[in-house]
């Protein structure tokens, strides 16, 4: 009997774990379409919006692959571009920030560790912003709507970060590592966003 027991469960781990090695495979593979994608210096948000869209596909078992893919990130790029740009503008900003504490000025540790916090939050809210776009969707109300849900949900925003601080770590170690990491990275945001729209 209990023989039989054994044999009756056997088969349920095997497609199980094939599922879950086979998402963890979709991840690396997004990872390296949203590096070539964000290739482009301004388009990598339209790339993390196609990506997390991927991959929301494949976790509900929908058809997708590259074709698709190109046609996200083809409609996410008409406003994302703009993102983008911004994003390279705060950047620069903390970057000045950043000068400004090696210049020795006054008060700078303190303007120098606001921007760096700053930075942090902007880049968790368009990684969230991108996971929950969709074709058509305006990324002005999206990274408010995201804006809200990096204060609102401090815990989903530390697992972003906390994925972000594994593509750093990737890149300090083995850079190239670090171009498949960035779908765990979408992947993180994906499910961020999914636990926070359960809740």
């Amino acid at each position: 009997m209990a023989q039989a027991r054994v044999k009756a469960r056997a088969p349920r781990r095997t497609p199980v774990f094939g599922e879950r090695f086979s998402v963890f495979a979709e991840c690396l593979l997004t990872g390296v379409w949203i590096a070539v994608a964000g290739l482009g210096v301004v388009t990598y948000p339209a790339a993390f919006a196609a990506g997390a869209r991927h991959l929301r596909r494949r976790t509900s078992h929908q058809a997708g692959g590259l074709r698709e893919f190109a046609a996200d990130f083809r409609a996410a790029v008409r406003g994302g571009w703009a993102v983008g740009l911004g994003g390279w503008a705060l950047a620069a900003a903390v970057w000045v920030d950043v000068l400004a504490v090696r210049a020795g000025l006054p008060g700078g540790p303190l303007v120098g560790a606001v921007g760096v916090f700053a930075l942090i939050g902007a880049v968790v809210a368009l990684l969230r912003a991108a996971a929950a776009w969709t074709p058509g969707a305006s990324w002005r109300p999206l990274l408010a709507a995201a804006g809200r849900r990096t204060v609102l949900d401090p815990a989903g925003s530390f697992l972003v970060v906390c994925g972000l601080g594994v593509v750093v770590l990737s890149a300090w170690f083995v850079p190239p590592l670090a171009v498949p990491v960035l779908g765990a990275v979408a992947a993180a945001a994906v499910a961020v966003e999914e636990r926070y729209r359960h809740r």
